[in-house]
């Protein structure tokens, strides 16, 4: 039934931001529901809920998103906000996506200040990273088919994806350089497939 409905909504045709407005209300919900991690969010909202990008290219966006400096999901916002409105809808969004947030932050900081000592509270803060985690892997499962239109196709980007996870989790090595490595090896391989 899911697969029915997912080609159904890949057939449909994208829709697009009303208006600047419409981008920076957008991003400032999105913002706003993503506690302890976005990116769940943001994909369900952007590719499923609103249709401003297709699976493949939110996948495409993320990730020129997570090489460049700076957080992931403001990276994306400023792509998405510019590919529609230019420089002004590139702020629109980015103001979104901090305006308010800062604001809750601000405030919670203040909290955690008062009652940091308590191990309650140290403890909801290591559950709520497991829980950041199971919403980072869902999503990964969930974007995955989107690889099989990828040129690399799925076996070898499933490969570059977990030589990534094993040089960061077990090996530890610095995210820079493995982004370097497996980010360059992947360009060039890609290159080679379509040239």
């Amino acid at each position: 039934m899911s697969s029915t409905f997912d080609a159904a909504a890949d057939a449909a045709p994208l829709a697009r931001p009303r208006s600047r407005t419409d981008l920076f209300v957008s991003f400032t919900l999105l913002a706003l529901q993503g506690f302890g991690g976005v990116l769940a969010v943001v994909q369900r909202e952007l590719v499923e809920n609103k249709r401003w990008m297709t699976r493949e290219e939110f996948v495409e966006e993320w990730a020129v998103a997570q090489i460049m400096p700076g957080p992931n999901v403001i990276n994306l916002s400023i792509t998405l906000g510019s590919r529609y409105f230019g420089f002004t809808g590139a702020l629109a969004a980015v103001a979104g996506m901090i305006t308010f947030p800062l604001l809750v932050v601000l405030a919670l900081a203040l909290v955690y200040a008062e009652f940091a000592s308590s191990p309650h509270m140290a403890g909801a803060v290591r559950g709520m990273g497991a829980v950041a985690a199971g919403l980072i892997t869902a999503t990964g499962l969930k974007l995955m088919p989107a690889l099989k239109k990828n040129v690399l196709g799925v076996p070898l980007s499933a490969a570059l994806g977990v030589a990534a996870f094993v040089a960061i989790a077990w090996f530890k090595l610095p995210l820079f350089w493995v982004l370097l490595a497996l980010g360059g090896l992947s360009c060039m391989l890609a290159y080679r497939k379509l040239g």
